[in-house]
Formats: structure tokens, sequence, C-alpha cells
């Protein structure tokens, strides 16, 4: 605390002042250490790695495509299926495999409606990722 410097005052008063000149020096002391160890940081290892010729490995299960065509028929591959029974033949085949995905395409002419109703009945069925198949534009 500091005292005034007017002496003709009786009455010595503390002068409450924070002095944030050093909270200042320290701050940029800390800015200016973090700006030059960030690049460092980023910096990695050099390695070579050992190049080898391989093979792919298939898994051998087959891809479950779902198709619904334009009089609203909902085939699994190439076996007819109806909506009330689709969440349960999904949930027997996917009891057994390991990747829980389907690609589904649906004719133009199928009302949007009932395209989510069918996404709806395959994401009860536990389905983890849906695709959806279509053509590229004709020119």
């Amino acid at each position: 605390m500091r005292y005034s410097r007017n002496r003709r005052k009786t009455s010595a008063k503390p002068v409450s002042d924070i002095n944030v000149t050093p909270l200042v020096d320290v701050m940029l002391v800390l800015l200016i250490i973090f700006m030059v160890t960030a690049p460092m940081l980023q910096m990695g290892i050099d390695v070579n790695l050992p190049r080898v010729k391989a093979k792919s490995v298939d898994v051998g299960e087959e891809k479950l495509i779902l198709t619904i065509n334009d009089k609203e028929e909902i085939f699994i591959n190439k076996y007819k299926t109806s909506i009330t029974g689709l969440k349960e033949k999904l949930e027997s085949i996917f009891s057994s495999r390991i990747d829980r995905e389907i690609f589904m395409r649906a004719d133009e002419k199928v009302p949007y409606g009932f395209v989510v109703l069918v996404m709806s009945e395959v994401r009860k069925a536990g389905v983890d990722k849906l695709g959806m198949i279509t053509e590229s534009p004709k020119e």
C-alpha cells in the first residue's frame, strides 16, 4: 500500500491501487514460451516403415441389399419380405454377422414416406450403417 504524498493533510490514508505491471510481465513471458514451444510439439519422428506386398483380407460375408420396387415391395437381396416382418428378419440375419451394415435402393416412384418408414424399421433392427445406392446422372 502506498500512502498519499500530500503532506498538507494530517490524516495519511492508504491508496488502494493494484499494480498490474508484474502480472502483465509474467503473462507476456508465458505467452512467448508457449509460442516458441507449440511448433515443437507438432513435430514427429521420421521412421522408414518396411514395405510388404500382401493381398487384401476377404471377410467372406456378402453385403445385404434392401430393395424397394415401384410397387412398394421389399426385398432383402432376392428374397421378398413385408414391412411388418422386416425387423425380425434383419435381427435374425444380423445375429450371426460381424458388421451391421445394409445398403438400400429404392425406385424413384416410391413415396418418400414409405422409404423413411422402411429406414426406421431397419434402425429398430439394430443396424449401425445404412447406405443408399443411387445411379449416376445421365449426361
